[in-house]
């Protein structure tokens, strides 16, 4: 009972209760629902009440004996009985009269993952005329795959179960195992099994076996990565009965996937086994498309049947579907993106074997035509495509590894697209993700010295700068400048970039002079190479006032500052963000000079036109309204401070 203290005690909660009722106990394959409602009837044993252990077999028939001899041990009189096998009433109604009138019961139904079974007829059990229902004054409790609440009615209270804590589940693993490491090793096993009870008794029996191969927390985690078919998701010759299937971590998930087959969910293992060739991320639900899935399996496929599918396998706790905030529109109102999440070890056992039929060859080259095309969609809807962004990027890799030598061209740059929107959208881990796979790919078929690795290098390097890393981001672009330096020479537009890029990492470790020094070497040739209007010599002009107004060079700063803008203006429009890049520097360079109410008013310029174009959660918004609450608090304290001496200086002199 590790972890499951709150749920435990709900149990007890309702048990001890005097009104009974109907909980339902939930959730996927091998989350320990039995062992909880095992430890829940113990409980209401030890404190004087009659518990009663049914276990479903997909049989009505043998469930409405099983209960009606339950009636009977509780007090249930033949006359009663009678009247219902006469047919002056229904079996069912005389049972559920008398649960009803008699208190102090328990009643366990385990293991219920046919629920539709449970009668009458096709009905859910949620209408209340079956052999499940709420009215008993006793507590009837049920275990199942089944999460949904219309499959168990309004009057069900559904207690679901979720993974344990890495910490709880290490406290298992020692349980077992005490010898087998510390508890911050136990702590990171449990954290890698995804705190699924069934897969943490697995480990913790093998553990305790002193024939194992591996005998320390460590051992095992490291074998994981290369025998995890054999250690957790190995065939049991006896899987065919479902009794041993639920005590082993690869059937247990087959029992819930066999049970959507039958019930008419034909697309549930294609779709489960397509997320789980994707990471272990979620995954835009706008990815799954009736078209992706038809081309994977060569099975026809209507959006009504994935929307199915995706229904059945959040039903029985396979995937969940959080919708999230991710981003705000220009409106001001919430972009929720719908993703779909498999819990990690359901990912990696359902990846083990493919559905019968599938070839994994077209599997995959569907999924890495869609994932192309996707990345195109998104760059193609601006910022609208920025939260699906964020969540397609930890799938992308996967894309690049896959693809053969001759077009690995192309499949680097749906890398390097996506990279440059989610840098648009100030998402730098997405960015660092891929940025970092596609430097790895270009240093392996190019070589270190290839322009296009070279690029690949600053790139990673800027994203380094927007991550806080800036000792890594310098490093690697002094690498960068001296060897492009040294194979493209001093004034190509790649070394200036460089220079440029260095300056701005070494000012942002506090090393002004160095940087100063840098951008103005760099200004000058850009001004020199490529004349006062082009991009990249408003972009350094930029920066060497950002450094003088770090080195308390103020007007200086405020003056280049006002003629970059001026220039930015005029060549690439007000709402361009680098013209709201040098607005809001500007205003911070007056805020310098103590001008405080003149900072104050384009801070407020700034923040609305980014809100406008940017978005309201983008970093550069963020930063935008933090410097407006600067600039509005010093003019407020300067306020503050001018009152009281402009009184003391009108005051007659004593």
């Amino acid at each position: 009972m590790r972890g499951r203290d709150s749920e435990l005690a709900d149990l007890h909660r309702l048990a001890a209760g005097r009104d009974g009722g109907l909980v339902v106990v939930c959730g996927t394959g091998g989350l320990g629902k039995t062992t909880l409602a095992a430890q829940a009837a113990q409980q209401a044993e030890t404190e004087g009440r009659m518990v009663f252990w049914v276990r479903w077999q997909d049989d009505p028939t043998r469930l409405a004996h099983d209960l009606t001899r339950i009636a009977q041990e509780l007090g249930l009189s033949e006359s009663r009985l009678h009247d219902a096998q006469n047919g002056r009433a229904a079996l069912v109604d005389v049972v559920w009269e008398y649960l009803a009138a008699v208190p102090g019961w328990v009643i366990v139904l385990d293991n219920v993952d046919t629920p539709r079974n449970l009668g009458p007829d096709d009905e859910l059990p949620g209408s209340y005329r079956g052999w499940v229902r709420p009215e008993g004054a006793g507590l009837l409790l049920v275990t199942t795959r089944d999460s949904a609440q219309d499959t168990w009615g309004p009057r069900a209270c559904l207690i679901p179960l979720d993974p344990l804590s890495a910490d709880a589940a290490g406290a298992v693993l020692r349980d077992a195992a005490p010898d087998a490491g510390t508890p911050e090793e136990a702590a990171a096993l449990g954290g890698r099994l995804g705190g699924l009870p069934l897969a943490l008794d697995t480990a913790r029996r093998y553990l305790a076996n002193p024939t194992s191969r591996y005998r320390t927390f460590t051992a095992y985690q490291h074998a994981l990565g290369t025998e995890f078919g054999d250690l957790l998701g190995a065939q049991h010759p006896q899987a065919a009965d479902p009794e041993v299937a639920r005590r082993v971590v690869r059937h247990t998930f087959d029992l819930s996937l066999t049970q959507l087959h039958t019930d008419g969910y034909t697309l549930a293992h294609p779709t489960l086994f397509l997320l789980a060739r994707l990471a272990p991320a979620p995954v835009p639900r706008t990815f799954l498309t009736p078209a992706l899935l038809a081309d994977a399996t060569g099975q026809s496929a209507t959006a009504a049947e994935l929307d199915a599918a995706l229904a059945g396998l959040h039903q029985y706790s396979l995937i969940s579907t959080p919708a999230v905030p991710t981003t705000g529109s220009s409106d001001g109102q919430a972009l929720t993106v719908g993703q779909v999440v498999l819990h990690p070890l359901v990912h990696e056992v359902i990846g083990l074997t493919s559905p019968p039929g599938t070839d994994r060859t077209v599997f995959h080259t569907a999924l890495d035509t869609h994932l192309t095309r996707t990345v195109h969609d998104i760059t193609g809807a601006g910022r609208a495509g920025w939260p699906t962004a964020r969540l397609l990027a930890p799938h992308l890799p996967a894309l690049l590894h896959r693809t053969p030598p001759t077009d690995f061209t192309t499949t680097r740059q749906v890398l390097n697209t996506l990279a440059n929107t989610l840098r648009d959208a100030g998402a730098a881990t997405g960015e660092h993700l891929l940025r970092q796979c596609v430097l790895d790919a270009e240093t392996h078929h190019l070589g270190l010295d290839h322009p296009d690795a070279l690029s690949s290098r600053n790139n990673l390097a800027l994203t380094l700068r927007a991550l806080g890393r800036y000792q890594e981001a310098a490093d690697l672009h002094q690498r960068t400048l001296t060897d492009r330096e040294r194979l493209l020479g001093p004034d190509h537009p790649d070394t200036l970039t460089s220079r440029n890029n260095l300056a701005l990492t070494l000012r942002a470790l506090g090393r002004y002079q160095e940087a100063a020094d840098l951008h103005q070497q760099t200004l000058t040739d850009r001004e020199r190479l490529l004349g006062p209007d082009h991009p990249d010599t408003l972009t350094s002009r930029n920066n060497l006032a950002l450094t003088l107004r770090a080195l308390g060079r103020y007007q200086e700063a405020a003056d280049l500052h006002q003629q970059t803008l001026t220039d930015r203006e005029r060549l690439l429009g007000p709402d361009h963000p680098d013209t709201l890049s040098s607005r809001n520097n500007l205003a911070t360079a007056l805020r310098a000079l103590g001008r405080y109410q003149e900072a104050a008013d384009l801070h407020q310029q700034t923040l609305t036109d980014r809100e406008r174009v940017l978005g309201p959660d983008h970093p550069d918004t963020l930063s935008s309204r933090n410097n407006l609450a600067h600039s509005l608090h010093a003019a407020a304290r300067r306020q503050r401070w001018r009152r009281p001496w402009r009184r003391t200086r009108s005051s007659p002199a004593r």
